[in-house]
C-alpha cells in the first residue's frame, strides 16, 4: 500500500465512525424525548395508539447506541431507515421538503441510515474488534 492509500483508508474509517456517531447521537436524543408522556398523548393525532410510545422510543435509542459502539450497524441502519420512512410518509405526510412540516432533515437521516446499512460500520468499531459477528450484520 502506498502512503496515499493508507491515508485514504484511515480517513475512510474515521468518516464512517463519525457518520455512525453523529447519526447515533441524533437518534438517541430524539428517542429519549419520546419517553416523555406528552409524546404518548400526541400519538393518536398521528394515527397511532399511545401504547406505541415505548416501542417507538426504543426503536430510536437502542440502534443509536449500537451505532455509536459499532455493533450490529447494518441492522441498526436498516431499522432506523424504516423509522425514517415512517416519519416521512406517515407522520409528516411527505408534503414538502422545506418549511413547516418539511422532511429535508428526515431525508438526510434516511440517506445516512441507508449508507450505514449498505457500507457497514467501518474498521473503527467494536464489531471489527470482536470479529465473531457475521459480516452481513456488522
Amino acid at each position: 500500500m502506498t502512503t496515499a492509500e493508507i491515508k485514504g483508508s484511515i480517513l475512510n474509517d474515521v468518516v464512517f465512525m463519525g457518520l455512525r456517531s453523529a447519526v447515533g447521537v441524533i437518534f438517541i436524543l430524539h428517542g429519549m424525548m419520546k419517553f416523555n408522556p406528552g409524546f404518548a398523548n400526541a400519538l393518536p393525532n398521528m394515527g397511532l395508539p399511545p401504547e406505541m410510545q415505548i416501542p417507538i422510543a426504543l426503536a430510536e435509542v437502542v440502534p443509536g447506541i449500537l451505532l455509536i459502539i459499532g455493533v450490529l450497524s447494518r441492522f441498526s441502519g436498516a431499522l432506523l431507515s424504516i423509522v425514517m420512512i415512517g416519519a416521512i410518509f406517515h407522520v409528516k405526510g411527505a408534503q414538502s421538503m422545506t418549511g413547516d412540516g418539511g422532511v429535508e432533515i428526515d431525508v438526510i437521516l434516511l440517506a445516512a441510515s441507508l449508507v450505514i446499512m449498505i457500507a457497514g460500520p467501518g474498521r473503527i468499531s467494536l464489531s471489527q474488534a470482536i470479529k465473531k459477528i457475521p459480516r452481513c450484520i456488522h
